[in-house]
């Protein structure tokens, strides 16, 4: 069972209560890689949809996660506002940044984008990942 601490002031008395709580349960979403289908979000070819957030049990530091998907076609150009990571899961992608780092990413590669990057994302193919960001649902 988990409970939360929380230190109450009153009349230079400082007292100390806890509240118990039940367990919290974690979340599940079976075959998402395969199942999932993101959504249409940019140009005619990019996907990004959040599977599931943090939001409800930490609003002030919010994790979501999801799936991006690029087909062949227009090249994204995405400023991040966020600190976001992602594991190439499928097809192939070449991803660039504003320092002229460039990299040809394939599934099990992992990136971290730090906020204020400006990452151009492209594919021959089509390209599948994960991704978590420092944000909350829906804000990308």
């Amino acid at each position: 069972m988990g409970s939360i601490l929380s230190r109450v002031s009153n009349n230079n008395t400082t007292a100390t209560t806890e509240a118990k709580m039940g367990p919290i349960a974690m979340n599940y979403f079976g075959q998402a890689q395969s199942t999932f289908k993101p959504p249409l979000i940019a140009n005619e070819n990019a996907f990004l949809g959040d599977i599931a957030t943090s939001e409800r049990n930490d609003p002030e530091k919010p994790v979501s996660c999801g799936l991006y998907r690029l087909e062949k076609g227009t090249p994204l150009v995405y400023e991040y506002t966020y600190h976001e990571m992602k594991i190439i899961l499928e097809g192939e992608f070449e991803i660039s940044d504003e320092t002229g780092q460039k990299v040809t990413a394939k599934p099990g590669d992992v990136f971290y984008f730090p906020k204020g990057s400006k990452i151009t994302f492209t594919t021959p193919s089509y390209g599948l990942a994960f991704y978590t960001g420092q944000r909350k649902e829906g804000a990308a």
